[in-house]
């Protein structure tokens, strides 16, 4: 029996991981509520990890949110996911936990990188000063994992998705991603029959976002490579420490609008607030290396946002 402890196992990545975990026989899954074990604590985080003894720790916790959270809130965002990804890093090494996964963010990236973003362009210029707090805190915990293969041999593996959507998401308007956020706007709007709604930004940029259960999928196939001492993933390893996951496919926030609108089945107009920042202009990353582990994306964007819009009808 493998024992996999899932940090995080209540929002959306976490949960979706579990549920895709569940479905292997030979797969334990250890799970701890906010209130059971706090992350920001580091001899709790000990505690937990010494009594459980897991093979694989799955690191998917984090402060997240949209532009607006991370523009007003930085010094949380850095903070907290700094504390809770090194806590878990740490202690992971002090017991020989010798396979974890840790979850990043696209936003790692530099603001003018090349498109598409490969793995090689880390570090490569400046962040997007927007989210430039929560970019630093995840490069910090990429490079840590690399740092403590590199000098111990551990199998410590970071994966980089692009916007991530699905159940368990974030649909507040102010706190959560633009897709879950224009998902509740215009559901709102077909509600109350308005006539427009506002999009923060000029609709310009362009994002690549993807299903979660995509990203789980990517996950479990990496786990099953990490048990059977993969050839390619040990490389990977050994001169990344990272991979990117994404769905290959990039749209403006316009277009995203546009066949959300169409989805939720709303007369409305869209009302382009430029105020508000775009963030970086492109995001999109290159995928030619996880592809060559045997992964693809699987859920088409038309079919991946009509399943999230009916999981927000009934749950939220």
């Amino acid at each position: 029996m493998i024992k996999v402890y899932v940090a995080g196992h209540t929002g959306m990545v976490g949960s979706s991981i579990v549920r895709n975990l569940r479905k292997i026989k030979n797969f334990k899954i250890i799970k701890a509520e906010r209130k059971q074990l706090n992350l920001l604590n580091y001899f709790k985080v000990s505690k937990f990890i010494k009594k459980n003894k897991p093979d694989i720790v799955i690191l998917c916790a984090a402060k997240v949110g949209g532009i607006l959270k991370n523009m007003n809130f930085p010094s949380e965002f850095y903070l907290e996911n700094i504390k809770m990804q090194n806590n878990m890093i740490q202690v992971c090494h002090d017991n020989n936990i010798n396979n974890l996964i840790f979850l990043g963010s696209s936003c790692i990236y530099p603001k003018y990188a090349k498109q598409p973003l490969r793995e090689e362009y880390l570090l490569d210029g400046k962040l997007e000063p927007t989210n430039e707090a929560y970019a630093l805190a995840k490069i910090c915990g990429i490079k840590y994992c690399y740092y403590l293969n590199k000098q111990f041999g551990r199998k410590y593996f970071s994966v980089m998705p692009c916007n991530l959507y699905g159940p368990n998401d974030n649909f507040d308007i102010k706190s959560g991603h633009f897709i879950p956020g224009l998902i509740n706007k215009l559901h709102n709007a077909k509600l109350k029959r308005l006539k427009q709604i506002e999009i923060f930004g000029s609709g310009k940029p362009r994002r690549e976002i993807m299903h979660v259960d995509d990203l789980s999928n990517a996950i479990r196939k990496i786990i099953n490579l990490l048990m059977n001492n993969n050839m390619k993933l040990n490389q990977l390893i050994k001169k990344y420490s990272f991979v990117n996951i994404g769905s290959g496919k990039d749209y403006t926030i316009k277009q995203y609008a546009t066949i959300l609108r169409k989805i939720v089945n709303v007369n409305v107009e869209f009302k382009f607030n430029k105020k508000y920042p775009d963030g970086t202009l492109r995001k999109l990353l290159d995928i030619k290396k996880i592809k060559s582990l045997g992964w693809k994306p699987s859920i088409s964007l038309k079919m991946g946002i009509a399943k999230t819009y009916n999981w927000y009808k009934k749950n939220v």
